[in-house]
């Protein structure tokens, strides 16, 4: 739960808490390191400048450093990433959490342009026009030590430092590596559905590796959140591209998106809502389109099931809080922790 500055006041004006209370409440927050990363001109700046600096190793590079050559291009990455641990280390010690955090990750953002450069100049790289600034855009077998290599820094420095911002770089290399290794399993270029099952599968396991993440961080920082993320996207679009020939399937799809949106609610977690509500759009759309093109009355009846979601919506918020209380008292204890720090 956030605790904002109206709040605070509030709390004052009833005499709950002084004002010295309040002022010292405030700092605390502020300097606490599994306090929620604030909207704030402090943080815009820290994450502005931390993707400026992410971006040009990683998004922005552009050809000319190919003329540096393999081992050009991996002695030169060394020393980023010193300096990039060096930072890390001074701000931790001065308590600044979140430009530590962005350090860090620019560390594990940095690990494929050096293995990439040492792979090169070791000749181990294949053969073909395949550049370094292609690994955010195309998809190949290639790039698979690298994303190997990656997943190992970046799991080794959120061992070591375990800023949640670090996760983002290890949850897109995951993303990649769904994509990647459909075109290493087979010898020629995957079809689509091939690539969508994959990723389907992919996403679906970063999701429960996020899930036993959310469990063992519960009384800590949002270590899950990229993790969340980058796998409902995954699993969501695998599972949109796949073709299905009979209303069955696509019913099935409904049910999965309606699970998905129940899920998000139930651990607070909107990615899944968000998705899950697109994927019942698409499907109303579907029957819309299809299925009930010449029927009169089936906008109507769209309108009365709304009506009684609503409806139904108003009957738990009257009972929120003892539906809330029954509900959890079956679920494991520490499903239930996780549940109440998300409250």
């Amino acid at each position: 739960m956030k605790i904002s500055q109206s709040v605070l006041q509030e709390a004052v004006e009833q005499k709950i808490i002084t004002p010295k209370q309040a002022e010292k409440l405030s700092d605390f927050i502020k300097q606490h390191p599994n306090q929620s990363p604030g909207f704030n001109v402090t943080n815009v700046l820290y994450y502005f400048g931390g993707l400026i600096a992410i971006g040009a190793m990683t998004l922005f590079m552009n050809l000319s450093w190919e003329h540096y050559g393999g081992f050009g291009i991996f002695i030169v990455s060394i020393p980023y990433a010193i300096i990039g641990l060096c930072l890390t280390s001074i701000f931790e010690k001065k308590g600044l959490h979140i430009p530590a955090g962005i350090c860090a990750t620019f560390v594990v953002a940095l690990t494929p342009l050096a293995i990439y450069g040492l792979q090169k100049g070791l000749g181990w790289w294949p053969d073909d026009n395949n550049v370094y600034r292609d690994y955010h855009i195309y998809i190949s077998w290639n790039w698979i030590y690298m994303e190997f290599g990656t997943l190992i820094v970046g799991v080794i420095l959120a061992w070591i430092y375990r800023y949640p911002f670090m996760l983002m770089p290890i949850a897109v290399t995951l993303w990649y590596m769904s994509m990647d290794v459909a075109s290493l399993m087979v010898a020629e270029y995957p079809d689509f559905q091939f690539r969508s099952q994959v990723t389907l599968y992919f996403g679906l396991i970063m999701v429960l590796i996020a899930f036993w993440v959310d469990i063992r961080s519960r009384k800590s920082g949002d270590y899950a959140f990229w993790l969340y993320l980058f796998g409902a996207i995954a699993f969501w679009s695998g599972l949109t591209s796949q073709y299905s020939g009979s209303e069955w399937g696509n019913f099935l799809y409904l049910c999965i998106n309606l699970v998905m949106i129940a899920g998000g609610v139930i651990i607070s977690r909107k990615v899944f809502v968000i998705l899950g509500g697109i994927g019942c759009a698409w499907y109303l759309g579907h029957l819309a389109s299809t299925i009930f093109a010449d029927t009169l009355f089936f906008p109507f009846a769209l309108t009365i099931i709304g009506v009684v979601i609503i409806f139904l919506g108003t009957l738990w918020q009257k009972n929120e809080v003892k539906l809330t209380k029954g509900m959890r008292k079956i679920l494991p204890q520490p499903l239930r922790e996780l549940l109440e720090a998300r409250d």
